[in-house]
């Protein structure tokens, strides 16, 4: 008997127990949210990154075409230097030693000629007046002939030699500053098969440029003027501006990537700017100010019948016009306090997170870009109580008018 009332005492408890929490709960309902965004003013700059090394805008290589010892220097690194200005000097004693056998060479060339000159003109008399076979004479016209050929060859050498002995005095082909010196006094130089480099002069570092490889995805969005800034690491912070010059067709490929040479002018005024320094370099593409921009999210955003249907049975005090956008054009869901309007709108240009708006939309509208449904609970209208839970005094009272 104990037993059969412990067990109706517990059904009893449960039955109570579901009774309070159906009542707290109450009934389950959905709301249907607008998340939006606002037209808002501003700019859109599309940049396209990629990095460089600068230089100057002329870099000329001195070098020798004559062997020799290095006699004399008459600059160092960094010198500024004069077009036609005295650089160095090699050791002209095997040059001018050459030269004097050379000219040596020459002189009994013609000394040659003159003496076939003479034996030629005595042999022509003589054979008009057929007084000597026609042999021999076509000997003397052929050593004669040999004779000449032979002191042009030997002129030839001499002035070759002159020539040489004039390339051991270095003179700057331009105007600029030494970047680099590569012999020193009493090295020698050898000029057999290439010409060694003594020294390498910069024109004028108050102007360089940037010689930035852009990736073949990217090359096609730049043109020859397009605005463009560079940092170095040199000068954190700063920014140096620039412009496209040059876009080089020779392609490069490097493991299998196209990249292409594209410069850019580096104004250097105050010299801060050194060759050889890596520029990160940013090319302009689009850049637009003071304009209307419209989030790219409303312009992806498209909700469906259901959607709408469900906002309004969350909101009946909003009125919906355009509920079915147009099938041509763009359109964007404005909404206004006690309204949602589907707009066509025309765009411009974008950076993928923001679009320029032509017209359709004004700077400060909201324009949607997500719905949103949450689950909420209504409560019953009056709380449950338990019947096991003490009662406060005169709660049970009726009030009586």
């Amino acid at each position: 008997m104990k037993k059969k009332i412990i067990y109706i005492i517990i059904a009893v408890a449960i039955v109570a127990g579901g009774f309070i929490l159906f009542r707290s709960f109450g009934t389950a309902k959905q709301t249907v949210e607008l998340e939006t965004a606002k037209v808002v003013r501003g700019e859109i700059n599309d940049v396209i990154t990629a990095t460089g090394t600068l230089e100057a805008l002329e870099t000329v290589e001195v070098g020798t075409q004559v062997s020799g010892v290095i006699q004399k220097i008459y600059v160092d690194y960094n010198s500024q230097v004069k077009k036609g200005q005295l650089l160095a000097h090699l050791d002209e004693t095997p040059l001018v030693a050459q030269l004097e056998q050379s000219k040596a060479t020459v002189d009994q060339a013609e000394a040659e000629v003159q003496y076939q000159k003479a034996t030629y003109d005595r042999y022509k008399v003589l054979i008009e007046k057929k007084l000597i076979a026609q042999s021999d004479y076509d000997l003397v016209v052929y050593n004669y002939n040999k004779a000449v050929a032979s002191l042009k060859n030997a002129r030839s050498v001499y002035d070759k030699n002159k020539i040489n002995l004039s390339y051991a005095t270095i003179y700057s082909p331009i105007d600029g500053i030494i970047l680099d010196r590569a012999v020193d006094e009493g090295q020698t130089v050898a000029a057999s098969f290439n010409t060694p480099t003594l020294f390498t002069i910069a024109n004028d570092l108050t102007q360089m440029q940037v010689e930035a490889n852009v990736d073949e995805a990217d090359i096609g969005k730049l043109i020859v003027g397009q605005r463009v800034d560079f940092t170095v690491d040199a000068y954190q912070g700063m920014r140096f501006d620039g412009k496209v010059t040059q876009i080089r067709l020779q392609p490069i490929e490097s493991s299998n990537v196209i990249t292409y040479t594209v410069v850019v002018d580096a104004p250097n005024p105050d010299k801060r700017l050194m060759p050889g320094m890596t520029a990160n370099v940013s090319f302009y593409v689009t850049e637009k100010k003071n304009i209307v921009l419209l989030p790219a999210k409303a312009l992806n955003f498209s909700p469906t019948p259901e959607q709408l249907n469900q906002y309004t049975e969350s909101h009946p005090e909003i009125e919906i016009q355009n509920p079915v956008p147009e099938t041509s054009g763009k359109t964007v869901l404005v909404k206004s306090e006690n309204q949602l309007q589907n707009r066509k709108i025309e765009l411009g240009e974008t950076n993928e997170t923001y679009y320029e708006v032509i017209s359709g939309v004004n700077e400060g509208d909201d324009v949607v870009i997500a719905i949103h449904a949450n689950a909420t609970t209504t409560a019953g209208k009056s709380a449950a109580k338990s019947p096991f839970m003490p009662q406060r005094p005169g709660s049970n009272r009726k009030t009586t008018k």
